[in-house]
């Protein structure tokens, strides 16, 4: 196989980064993230970035390039990816994108609305709301009910975002969504596809594993200096997993024990969520055992 790109999708602590490195390093290759949380240089270590070990035997492309106090939208994703996908290629190189945030993967692959940017205004008075998921769910339900259905109840943040967009513009989201003003950048690609499928159990394993992996590397000194920096509270890499049990911990409020089952638990419910996303929103994409996965990798050759 000599495919123009390959991206490499699963939940989290499936193995992902591992794959992507080893087939870099035998093709020449450059590893591109598409992790939301990864993006963010205020946290290496609790959002499992590669390490500069890593970093050194390959090349790697969007780790760590945005400030905390930034808010990462999927539109400026699509842009840095594609400037790293060109610059892969004008290099010889194979990109390969790996990530666990369907929602970028989507958007490489099928295009993105051309939703436009929230005044700062209407963001804080939506966010200033006040009130619970439930209550942001029916008032959604109300003005864009398509969007509404979609989205789980408890999905605060999704449903803020939904408000935002119809309080600023008049439309539902769902009817921006409906309508793709940025071209998918992998359109008519040939890819190889490939979504890491780990047993429940096991996945469950490798995530409180890695847990403690993290906390002995320095986790929690590294959200020390994250929450000493006084970002507001609607940052997103203030909710990457791991993050809001930790601060707790910091506060005094749960033990550093509390916090770790806090952390692990958050984290697998994410990556229940992962799978789902992608049983769902994905065709064409092999759901591969990481095992399987490494065999079927094994004969992607360089990029023609």
């Amino acid at each position: 196989m000599s495919p123009r790109a390959v991206l490499i999708a699963g939940p989290t602590a499936s193995g992902k980064s591992a794959l992507a490195l080893d087939l870099a390093r035998r093709v020449g290759g450059i590893v591109v993230n598409a992790d939301s949380m990864q993006v963010y240089r205020d946290l290496r270590i609790i959002t499992a970035r590669p390490t500069p070990e890593e970093e050194a035997q390959a090349p790697h492309a969007l780790y760590g390039h945005v400030d905390g106090a930034e808010d990462y939208s999927v539109a400026r994703f699509i842009e840095d990816a594609r400037c790293a996908i060109e610059e892969a290629r004008a290099a010889g190189r194979l990109p390969i994108l790996i990530g666990g945030t369907g929602l970028y993967f989507k958007a490489l692959t099928e295009g993105l609305s051309a939703i436009p940017p929230i005044p700062e205004e209407v963001r804080a008075r939506v966010r200033g709301l006040g009130e619970d998921a439930p209550a942001l769910h029916a008032r959604l339900a109300a003005c864009d009910p398509e969007t509404a259905a979609r989205l789980r109840p408890s999905d605060t943040q999704r449903l803020m975002r939904a408000l935002e967009v119809f309080e600023a513009t008049g439309r539902p989201l769902a009817r921006w969504q409906a309508e793709p003003a940025m071209p998918a950048v992998l359109d008519g690609w040939d890819t190889v596809k490939i979504f890491l499928a780990v047993e429940r159990s096991a996945l469950r394993e490798r995530i409180a594993r890695r847990f403690g992996v993290m906390l002995e590397a320095g986790a929690l000194e590294e959200v020390r200096a994250l929450a000493a920096r006084g970002l507001p509270e609607d940052r997103p890499v203030l909710k990457a997993h791991g993050v809001p049990a930790l601060r707790r911990h910091l506060a005094g409020e749960i033990t550093l024990e509390e916090a770790a089952e806090g952390g692990i638990l958050d984290t697998r419910r994410y990556a229940k969520r992962q799978e789902t996303w992608f049983r769902h929103q994905f065709e064409g994409w092999l759901h591969l055992p990481p095992e399987v996965a490494g065999e079927a990798l094994r004969g992607v050759t360089a990029a023609p």
